[in-house]
């Protein structure tokens, strides 16, 4: 059934897509809201249906619940609201799916539509909205209608066109499925958007291996009443990753990023997942210019934090404006200069390794991907962040990946694990860089993890086990002596291999080495020779 349902949800957003294209919006910049919001509109109908009928018996095996609830008194209707779970939608009969599929013979179709998700946005206000940083709410849906242009009766069409697709659809029978479910439907919904137009904040899907490994690891007991934290949280699959790990009724997700894309993204994918209870935590702002996060006067403090952040950025118009005293302990080991001819590759992902350092609660745990080249960086702010870890013994692990784990950069990558409780050593260090299958992805080479390779991973950096050419696991002081190296190659041991051989063979290659030295100097004297008498020759015209 799960397959089914798999396949039919793709076909819906195909339709939706293939319906955008039909009326000139294909790959339009505006697409991506479209798809999303109606996808979600039709989600959240369906789901309104699933739950009405689990509290009332008279529903339970109703056909058409749309019209048997329509049948109610407005006071029943009001009681039947009130019972519903504090985190699920609440609409109005007149917000149902049925009751826009119906009045399509009406003028105005398009703003009956608009005001309808209008309507539904300001209804439930106070649980979908994304906040600002300065606090303002971003409503769950916009006027789809007004991205069209042309006549009114284009956007009638168009409106109708969009209601006609889901009124053929149920989300129903999905209900009881799980994260790999809904995180497979949510990779294909935004697969077409999940790039940053300029390419330069982040990326918003972070491969599912990578986020598995991270989530498997971090999360090595049961938990529960724990907050995870993103500062670079994209689309949310790093932190829909370990909810799931953790699980989603024992977790409080927190988060901040710069795009407000990526913020609608992470809303989405909470309501998909079961987390809308922590929607009103998604902050769109400069986490590091204005982190919103706070107890008090003081930023707060998370117990599980996973991070992709950007690697690269210019950040140079307000470079000097993190360089302040009340920042001098988040960002303790500096702030990367401006570079005047490229900007674009200042280090920025080093402040967010910082910060998330700081932003531990006093047993949190963190992964955050890295470049592998901050792993052995003999000076500058990467240095100073490493021993930094070291010092105050924060340290868990590396696993340094295969190159083209991201399919939409070559940069190769680690996974940092901090843990503020590690005060032992214990340190894994592991290079699966051999590990994985290339394969060809558009233009670009991709490397795989299969399932069993990443099992190994997760099992062997928790048994803390030594793999020959895989993992060491050191103690902080061997780090020390390394340099903070946090290569895992190199501490390998040196192999050298012995052969016996006899006295008369030992003579025998000792003689061979004597004569090709004889070879290569008498040759190196001629060529100094022919050098000096070329020089000689050389004459000022």
């Amino acid at each position: 059934m799960t397959l089914d349902f798999t396949a039919s949800t793709k076909e819906l957003i195909d339709n939706l897509k293939g319906i955008c294209a039909n009326y000139g919006l294909g790959n339009d910049g505006n697409e991506f809201k479209i798809i999303t919001q109606v996808f979600l509109y039709k989600f959240m109908n369906d789901k309104f249906g699933y739950e009405v009928k689990e509290l009332d018996p008279k529903l339970k095996n109703s056909a058409n619940w749309e019209q048997d609830i329509a049948k109610y008194s407005d006071k029943e209707y009001e009681k039947l609201i009130l019972r519903m779970s504090p985190d699920s939608a609440k609409l109005k009969r007149e917000h149902f799916l049925s009751y826009l599929h119906n009045r399509q013979n009406e003028s105005e179709y398009a703003k009956l539509f608009d005001d309808t998700l209008r309507d539904i946005a300001i209804f439930n206000n106070e649980i979908f909205s994304v906040k600002t940083e300065e606090g303002t709410k971003v409503t769950l849906f916009d006027e789809l209608s007004t991205y069209i242009t042309g006549s009114s009766k284009k956007r009638d069409d168009f409106c109708k066109a969009l209601i006609n697709q889901l009124v053929n659809f149920s989300f129903e029978k999905i209900f009881s499925q799980k994260f790999d479910f809904f995180s497979t439907i949510f990779e294909y919904l935004i697969k077409d958007y999940n790039k940053d137009g300029g390419g330069k904040y982040a990326e918003y899907y972070t491969p599912h291996a990578v986020s598995k490994i991270m989530a498997s690891i971090l999360v090595d007991k049961k938990v529960s009443n724990v907050t995870c934290y993103d500062p670079a949280a994209g689309s949310g699959t790093l932190l829909m990753n370990l909810a799931h790990a953790i699980g989603e009724d024992r977790c409080t997700i927190y988060s901040q990023d710069i795009s407000q894309k990526s913020s609608s993204m992470l809303r989405l994918n909470l309501i998909l997942n079961n987390l809308v209870h922590s929607i009103q935590n998604i902050i769109q702002g400069n986490t590091l210019l204005t982190p919103y996060h706070k107890n008090g006067e003081k930023l707060a403090t998370f117990d599980y934090i996973v991070s992709n952040p950007p690697f690269k950025l210019d950040f140079s118009d307000w470079r000097d404006d993190l360089d302040t005293k009340q920042n001098h302990d988040r960002f303790f080991a500096g702030i990367p200069n401006i570079t005047p001819k490229s900007p674009d590759k200042m280090a920025i992902y080093l402040l967010f390794i910082q910060h998330i350092m700081y932003s531990l609660s006093e047993k949190g745990k963190a992964a955050i991907v890295v470049p592998t080249g901050f792993i052995t960086a003999q000076s500058g702010i990467e240095k100073k962040i490493r021993e930094r870890l070291v010092e105050k013994k924060m340290l868990r692990g590396v696993v340094s990946m295969p190159s083209n784990i991201f399919a939409t950069t070559g940069t190769n990558v680690s996974v940092l694990f901090l843990d503020k409780a590690n005060t032992k050593g214990d340190i894994v260090l592991m290079d699966a860089s051999k590990l994985g299958t290339t394969v060809k992805e558009g233009k670009n080479q991709k490397t795989l993890l299969s399932p069993e390779e990443e099992d190994l991973i997760i099992k062997t950096f928790h048994e803390h086990k030594a793999v020959e050419d895989f993992t060491v696991v050191v103690s902080y002081e061997q780090i020390k002596e390394k340099n903070y190296s946090l290569s895992a190659g190199q501490y390998f041991d040196v192999k050298i291999e012995y052969v016996d051989i006899t006295p008369e063979e030992f003579e025998a290659k000792m003689k061979s080495y004597r004569s090709n030295l004889d070879t290569l100097f008498s040759e190196s004297r001629e060529l100094e020779k022919e050098i000096k008498k070329q020089l000689a020759g050389l004459k000022y015209e």
